[in-house]
């Protein structure tokens, strides 16, 4: 391979130099006779100030299919650069692409192409057309790994794909309010999706997902964004696992979606007025396990949806552990630890459809005369203030005065305005190690 590399370059140098044919057409029909001659063996062709080929379009348009372009370190602004060939193109220390704030970076047009190495910046801005650092049109088992992305309007898009993998990239962005840019890595009519290990920062949303089925968000860390870390728009059957969700606008969201798997994420540090860990809006058949919840305004956020079960979640110095509203039905809260929060449950109705059962609440004052590990005396989660403090957000300000431990106190006892079934049966008496 290394001979056929050194013949090509050689080849292409004389070609450029006019020093082996002078007829008109030669150098045309020099280049597609060695293509021919090698078209069984991918070839691999080099980009850069010292290389013959100086142009990521022209390397694009020499190569192969199954050719891999090496693009070696440098400034490379060529406006909108389109890959319609199955090709690699790999960058050597992180040469960058340029978009000028004019051009979509690189268009993906073709099945199979790799995108690895690269730094893709300053793409153009405009609502409509929703220009990219690297979008996908319509295609399948494309690779978009390890690579830089900063100050684009889109970071990768992935439109109508199947079976594609983001993997290891960094995107950056910077504005600040959410018209004036996109998301970090937005999948749109998709399926079979692999978002791997990416760190995304300073976007409108993170990860965005709508009408996308069967695919993995997996160990990323989605963080400063002015809107969510993750958004989910009918979604079914998919799974996001081990992912780190900081200092987002509105925190995670998942709305309209069904079979959707969420365990060990963290989530964590989203605070401010009609914010949340974790938003449910109309979600149902899925399953919520593992998760860390620390230093929300609200942990979780549910309305509408239901058979969902919350399981070994770790609810820990959030304003609200869980607000469930009434419209919310069928789900199953067990063997979670509720600790540190100022309120753990609240609710905006009487009617409770849901099970508590077996959870750790560190607010409850029951025994265990037993000693078998469950409270011999039911609990109400749902405390006076709480209820009250869901209808009229302003009496937040009597919080902790010796009026309101006092009702609170008197409606555990005597339970008369908050709803009798609204209990855990079986409290556990000591924290479960999850």
């Amino acid at each position: 391979m290394n001979e056929i590399l050194s013949y090509y370059n050689d080849l292409l140098l004389l070609i450029r130099s006019n020093t082996l044919l002078k007829r008109k057409g030669a150098k045309k029909f020099i280049i597609l006779a060695f293509f021919t001659s090698f078209s069984l063996q991918a070839a691999t062709v080099h980009v850069g100030k010292n290389y013959p080929i100086k142009s990521i379009k022209k390397a694009i348009s020499l190569a192969g299919k199954g050719d891999t372009i090496l693009v070696h370190s440098g400034l490379y602004k060529e406006g909108n650069i389109v890959i319609d060939k199955k090709i690699s193109l790999i960058g050597q220390g992180y040469p960058i692409l340029d978009g000028e704030k004019k051009y979509e970076v690189l268009s993906i047009k073709a099945d199979s192409v790799q995108v690895e190495g690269l730094k893709v910046i300053r793409s153009a801005y405009a609502t409509l057309t929703d220009p990219c650092g690297i979008k996908v049109y319509n295609k399948n088992f494309v690779v978009i790994q390890n690579n830089i992305l900063d100050d684009n309007f889109f970071g990768i898009y992935i439109q109508n794909g199947k079976n594609c993998i983001i993997k290891n990239n960094k995107l950056r962005a910077y504005a600040k309010e959410e018209q004036y840019l996109g998301n970090g890595i937005h999948c749109w009519q998709s399926d079979s999706i692999q978002i791997i290990g990416n760190t995304v920062q300073g976007h409108r949303d993170g990860i965005y997902l709508e009408f996308v089925s069967n695919s993995i968000i997996w160990r990323n860390i989605s963080k400063d964004n002015i809107r969510y870390g993750l958004h989910f728009m009918i979604s079914n059957d998919n799974a996001y696992i081990t992912n780190i969700f900081m200092h987002n606008g509105a925190g995670v969201a998942v709305m309209y979606s069904n079979n959707v798997k969420m365990i060990n994420n963290t989530f964590e540090e989203n605070w401010g007025a009609s914010v949340y860990g974790l938003l449910l809006k109309d979600i149902s058949n899925s399953y919520i396990s593992g998760n860390q919840f620390a230093k929300n305004t609200s942990a979780i956020y549910m309305d509408g949806g239901g058979k969902n079960l919350f399981e070994k979640n770790e609810f820990r110095s959030n304003g609200w552990g869980m607000q469930i509203q009434a419209s919310s039905y069928d789900n199953v809260i067990t063997q979670n630890n509720f600790e540190g929060n100022t309120f753990d449950m609240s609710t905006n109705g009487d009617l409770v459809l849901n099970k508590f059962h077996q959870n750790f609440w560190d607010k409850y004052e029951g025994y265990d005369l037993n000693r078998d590990g469950i409270g011999d005396v039911p609990y109400h989660p749902l405390s006076l203030f709480a209820v009250l403090t869901e209808q009229y957000p302003s009496v937040m300000l009597l919080f902790h005065s010796f009026m309101v431990m006092l009702i609170d106190k008197s409606e555990k006892i005597l339970p008369s305005i908050t709803p009798d079934n609204f209990v855990d049966n079986q409290p556990l008496m000591k924290r479960k190690n999850l």
